[in-house]
């Protein structure tokens, strides 16, 4: 670890605040460091690897594809990259996707389509993109802008011009808003995970879109972490009973692989034309073999799996001593504790738990299959870190 540890620190960007372990091996949700000290992996590398470590249907999909052919220009046609947008086609009602490589770059795609849309529809001017106080959709300059955080941007300025912020859960605030601004659309996440953790309202969520709706502006949801299984619904806006115009997804689509997308409705769909956006990655054959692995065990048995578990953990965490509040959606949960998260974290640490914080709170993120047994010794450790 020590070898390790000064390389990183020698020749990485000093951009990481890492823990002092450095995971090894694992399979499922259990990982092991350097010593062979294992622990129950709470996190899943922030929602990416869906399955947990090593899954062998993932691993079998990948392999097989990386021994025809790891990459191809999109001058050309590959397989996985067709079935996969049929998939999400079909499991949604959107009617086509771009691929990209992260969920930075889903956003920047979703956003590109909005101006393109709105400039043809009511003009030049009408370019802004109407985000929530407390949202994060991603670290470059433009996904920065579209980021409700003052915080992220100080640093970075002056940022991409066309973004505004409205208070979540405030509707006539949120309409204020719109109708000062000319907005082209509006961007949500249905669970603010970097924020908090913390779900939006179902009945701002559907006053959003039917204002929307009436004004021909454009709805895009954010479902980078909340997606592919995470909130026990396939995509978090299903729970929503919304119809969104653009969905952008990441982090767990792929498994363990880089992999965005961004989903097109039917007002969007032929937004895009030859020329208007490209990636040279994007659609890769490898990953999206790794995503038809993922996305094809989803099923409603496998989600309805998920929200079983997160029902467990919202019982047996509520009231708990130590824990103020808890919120989230299916494996998606935020604990406000007593004591400071970082204790909690470096506490559970020490005992085998490997968990996440989100702004003040703890925040779990396990892999999708978690067994029950591994959730219920991990749940146990942090309650009592907690106390």
């Amino acid at each position: 670890m020590s070898d390790i540890k000064q390389i990183d620190s020698q020749y990485v960007a000093n951009t990481y605040k890492r823990f002092p372990v450095e995971i090894v091996s694992g399979v499922g949700s259990l990982v092991c460091d350097d010593t062979g000290k294992e622990y129950v992996d709470m996190g899943s590398g922030i929602a990416v690897t869906s399955f947990g470590i090593a899954d062998e249907e993932w691993v079998s999909a990948v392999t097989a594809q990386l021994g025809r052919v790891q990459h191809m220009s999109n001058l050309y046609y590959t397989e996985p990259c067709a079935r996969l947008a049929q998939m999400l086609c079909e499991r949604t009602g959107m009617k086509k996707v771009f691929f990209s490589n992260s969920g930075a770059e889903a956003n920047e795609c979703a956003i590109k389509v909005a101006r393109k849309y709105a400039a043809e529809k009511k003009g030049a001017d009408c370019y802004t993109i109407l985000t929530l106080e407390n949202s994060f959709h991603g670290r470059t300059l433009t996904t920065l802008a579209a980021t409700g955080q003052e915080h992220y941007h100080e640093l970075f300025q002056p940022l991409t011009p066309g973004f505004v912020h409205a208070k979540a859960n405030d509707l006539p605030g949120l309409i204020a808003c719109a109708e000062a601004n000319n907005v082209a659309a509006i961007m949500m996440e249905m669970v603010q995970g970097e924020g908090g953790v913390i779900a939006l309202d179902p009945a701002f969520v559907r006053g959003v879109c039917d204002y929307a709706s009436a004004h021909d502006i454009l709805v895009i949801v954010d479902e980078v972490q909340t997606g592919n299984g995470r909130t026990g619904a396939l995509y978090a806006y299903m729970h929503y009973g919304i119809t969104p115009d653009v969905v952008t997804t990441a982090k767990g689509i792929g498994g363990g692989l880089p992999l965005g997308a961004c989903l097109l409705g039917e007002k969007t769909e032929s937004v895009l034309g030859y020329g208007d956006h490209g990636s040279t990655f994007g659609g890769n054959p490898v990953c999206c073999a790794g995503a038809l692995s993922i996305l094809s065990r989803l099923d409603d048995a496998f989600l309805a799996g998920v929200r079983e578990k997160s029902a467990y953990l919202m019982d047996v965490f509520s009231g708990a001593e130590g824990i103020e509040s808890v919120s989230g959606m299916g494996l998606m949960i935020g604990l406000k504790t007593t004591k400071p998260a970082a204790e909690v974290l470096a506490r559970c640490m020490e005992c085998g738990v490997l968990c996440l914080t989100a702004k003040d709170k703890i925040r779990l993120l396990p892999a999708l299959n978690i067994p029950m047994e591994l959730l219920q010794r991990a749940a146990h450790v942090i309650l009592d870190a907690c106390k």
